[in-house]
């Protein structure tokens, strides 16, 4: 079973299933939605029902089709996995299977490659980051990567007691010895974080604790932390793991958004100046075959129908002949995952969009350009 990675991705883009068609299937199996394992089988049906239609009876894909519900009925790992990407072609002994622990959206594509752009968003959704909780006498620290927790440490500094001291400490003692005491143990929370850092490296850092010990504790943490920050968390240190990660993933969500607004403005400047950026379907396509792009951004979810060359690969939205080599072309019947699919190819970096409007607006296709 692969691992989900950027170069796992470009891996499967990659293939083509030359005269054997690939099947892709993506599908949700969150107990949270699916209690029983004839729940998501249901749906596992209806997709294999409607792509058994499509093809035809094609022989390849039928046998495809055959092992993935074979695969899927004969049980997994359900307590780490909430979605399943599964790619087929057995004609060319081509078979790659995803347990993921974050939800898909059911679907199932017969194509000549991998339908991987659901993959693209996922990795783009979840990016790994840490949480670090404190106060004045224990810290936890959490990595989460794809959303499931894969690192938790944890230091504890008790405060000095003065119940037996019989009155020899002033009170103005008592409090400087318990403040050092607290420093003491901020620093080596930070040490802490940056240990666990350097053992699984994250993307972003999330800090709780009291406001009277907050900023003093991002003081004494380590440059590279410190440029991660992204949130602060009002969750105390006693908090369950579910209740973290809940809170933790709606930062990262708020986190994943905002950065997703900031590349369409950019988009929308490049496009208004009528310089290093495109918008729409067909300019989009014109300069990812001109190898121009050096950022595709793609809405969730947007398909359309169009060409792709089996000789040179030129995507378009207009067929049957191929403007470049004069090819017959194959109609396909989402272009957007061509263009996806050619952009990872092209070692370009791929952003798919979730809700925004402004996207929307813009076709809900776009790219910045190299030149």
């Amino acid at each position: 079973m692969a691992a989900l990675t950027q170069d796992a991705i470009r891996s499967l883009a990659g293939f083509k299933g030359h005269h054997a068609p690939v099947v892709t299937l993506y599908l949700d199996v969150d107990g949270r939605r699916y209690v029983r394992p004839k729940d998501y089988e249901v749906q596992l049906e209806s997709l294999i029902r409607q792509a058994g239609e499509m093809t035809n009876g094609h022989a390849p894909a039928v046998h495809d089709l055959h092992k993935i519900e074979a695969y899927v009925k004969s049980g997994f790992d359900r307590s780490r996995t909430r979605g399943l990407a599964v790619f087929s072609c057995l004609a060319h002994d081509f078979w790659e299977v995803l347990e993921l622990p974050v939800p898909v959206r059911n679907q199932l594509v017969v194509n000549a490659t991998p339908h991987v752009r659901q993959l693209e968003s996922v990795l783009d959704e979840y990016e790994r980051f840490g949480v670090l909780l404190a106060d004045k006498q224990r810290a936890r620290m959490f990595v989460f990567e794809l959303g499931q927790l894969v690192e938790r440490t944890e230091v504890f500094d008790q405060l000095p007691r003065h119940e037996d001291d019989r009155g020899d400490w002033d009170k103005d003692h008592v409090r400087d010895h318990s403040a050092e005491a607290a420093h003491h143990h901020l620093k080596h929370a930070a040490q802490m974080a940056f240990e666990v850092y350097q053992n699984k490296a994250f993307d972003h850092l999330i800090i709780g604790a009291p406001e009277e010990i907050a900023n003093e504790l991002e003081r004494d943490l380590h440059s590279y932390l410190r440029d991660r920050i992204r949130a602060r968390l009002t969750i105390p240190v006693t908090a369950s793991d579910s209740q973290i990660r809940e809170a933790a993933l709606e930062v990262e969500s708020q986190i994943e958004r905002a950065k997703e607004a900031a590349l369409v403005s950019r988009l929308r400047d490049a496009v208004g100046g009528r310089r290093g950026g495109v918008a729409g379907l067909v300019d989009t396509l014109t300069a990812l075959v001109e190898r121009r792009v050096d950022t595709l951004v793609v809405s969730d979810g947007f398909e359309a129908p169009g060409w792709r060359c089996p000789s040179c690969s030129h995507v378009c939205v207009r067929g049957p002949k191929c403007p470049v080599c004069e090819t017959p072309m194959t109609q396909v019947d989402d272009v957007v995952e061509e263009a996806v699919e050619e952009a990872l190819a092209q070692s370009c970096r791929v952003a798919i969009c979730v809700g925004n409007a402004d996207l929307d607006v813009l076709g809900r296709i776009g790219a910045l350009l190299r030149f």
